[in-house]
């Protein structure tokens, strides 16, 4: 098994990780009809290299970028006992790399991150037909909240 590393990504990284954000809507779109054709854009993602309320990472096998994903800070609904939470994004793991546990690295990265932010909660979004995602961050300890549901009209 290769040696993976985390690290903080930087704007060198800009090339891959475009490339990576493809890797996720390619991965997305049977499960979304919702998504336009054509080449799409999700993330800002120099913005998320430089903003002090986000914390890009990638993960790293033998100088090769092989996953990615951030936290960001985020303002809470008024309702909601925590006045910020953090928001994952943007995992994306090669699929040559796959099965090593490796978004596992990525989401002990952001945690890490998170706490010591002070945030006392993460969320993300996950498609529900998305098995595989599904079963890592429920590995990791993530639980169902909120389901979001749409229709075509």
């Amino acid at each position: 098994m290769t040696t993976i590393s985390i690290r903080i990504a930087n704007l060198n990284d800009l090339e891959t990780l475009l490339e990576f954000e493809q890797g996720v809507i390619k991965a997305e779109r049977p499960m979304d009809s919702f998504l336009g054709d054509g080449t799409l854009s999700y993330y800002n993602i120099p913005e998320l290299i430089t903003s002090k309320n986000s914390h890009l990472i990638v993960a790293v096998a033998n100088k090769e970028l092989v996953g990615s994903g951030y936290l960001k800070i985020e303002d809470s609904s008024h309702y909601h006992k925590n006045p910020k939470h953090g928001y994952i994004g943007f995992i994306f793991v090669k699929p040559a790399f796959r099965g090593q546990r490796i978004s596992n690295l990525i989401l002990a990265s952001l945690k890490k991150w998170g706490k010591e932010k002070d945030l006392k909660e993460l969320r993300l979004d996950v498609y529900s037909k998305n098995a595989d995602a599904l079963k890592s961050y429920n590995r990791f300890g993530f639980t169902k909240g909120l389901v979001n549901m749409k229709i075509d009209i």
